[in-house]
């Protein structure tokens, strides 16, 4: 994404709110910019709830800093620059925000803090970069968090964005040379992290989900409401990566190890075998929104998200997330 061409806030608009001294009046002319800024603050910090507190400091620093706005580049740009240096002001400060072992047998780590972000949280223009499917799927953002955070910032303002190198520069206060140097190192780490099938994230973007992962998503949903263990295994490639988040250490590299881990934390046992489910999108995937009944309680209570990521037909890849006490996901709390 570059500016070039891009719908931007009004600058006449701007310029005349942030001399008027009206802080509502400025929040009007920012606030459609919201979306795409949370979407940016999302793949730099991989947490939803980070990234909405980091788009309300960007709005906040934008509306101190608003005298410094000189028109040399649009206004989105100087939001972009100042929610970018805002989420490396928040990584300096936390040392929990970086990948840690999962403790499989190989090497693998594991981003505790990742969280899934709802479609409907996404900016509403389709052909819009900012909501590319290739740069939103979980395993690209899981995988930009392998990055020190300034060759996160310049990945995602370079590759992700589009901007110039000049321009990314500026915004971060380095050369266009430091520049250069820390987008290739940023592309060798990236391209390592994500499976040869997904490599690249800069070809024309897809955004909706293909028939095969339709008709997974529907087969996994159903075979979860009956207690077809066989059923789910069936659906999933013998080399399924699965895991749970936030609780650490549930890494499986195998749709057996998984099940069996599944079995042994009691699902579809006592307590655990009253599901309903249903069908939505996050980040752009696939996913069903797991309600369980406990003994005694009249309604099904949204308990776990399961995101499922289909190659050829079976699931690859499946991420669990809890979704107890997350309004923001947007779902029913029962149903």
């Amino acid at each position: 994404m570059t500016d070039t061409g891009l719908p931007d806030t009004d600058e006449a608009a701007f310029i005349a709110a942030a001399r008027s001294g009206d802080a509502a009046r400025f929040a009007l002319v920012t606030e459609p910019h919201r979306r795409e800024l949370q979407v940016h603050c999302y793949r730099m910090l991989a947490n939803v709830e980070d990234a909405r507190d980091l788009t309300q400091e960007t709005f906040l620093r934008a509306w101190h800093k608003r005298a410094s706005f000189e028109g040399r580049a649009t206004v989105r740009t100087w939001l972009y620059r100042i929610a970018t240096n805002a989420c490396l002001d928040f990584l300096a400060k936390r040392t929990d925000r970086t990948p840690v072992p999962s403790g499989v047998p190989d090497p693998e780590v594991e981003v505790p803090y990742l969280q899934p972000y709802p479609d409907r949280m996404l900016p509403e223009d389709p052909q819009d970069a900012v909501v590319a499917r290739e740069t939103i799927e979980l395993a690209f953002v899981v995988a930009v968090q392998h990055l020190p955070p300034r060759q996160r910032a310049v990945f995602v303002l370079r590759d992700v964005l589009g901007w110039p190198a000049s321009t990314a520069a500026e915004a971060l206060g380095v050369t266009v040379a430091s520049v250069t140097n820390a987008l290739q190192r940023a592309r060798v780490t990236v391209r390592a992290q994500l499976p040869a099938r997904r490599l690249d994230w800069r070809t024309p973007a897809t955004h909706e989900l293909s028939s095969d992962e339709r008709g997974v998503l529907a087969a996994y949903i159903d075979a979860h409401e009956r207690h077809d263990l066989d059923g789910l295994a069936a659906l999933m490639r013998a080399d399924l990566r699965f895991a749970m988040l936030p609780d650490p250490g549930t890494v499986s590299r195998t749709a057996r190890e998984a099940v069996d881990g599944w079995v042994s934390a009691g699902l579809f046992g006592p307590g655990y075998d009253d599901w309903r489910c249903t069908a939505t999108t996050l980040n752009r995937m696939p996913a069903a929104a797991l309600y369980r009944r406990a003994p005694d309680d009249p309604e099904y209570r949204l308990f776990t998200l399961a995101v499922l990521h289909v190659v050829d037909g079976e699931i690859a890849e499946l991420t669990g997330f809890d979704a107890a006490d997350k309004p923001w996901l947007g779902l029913p709390a029962t149903r």
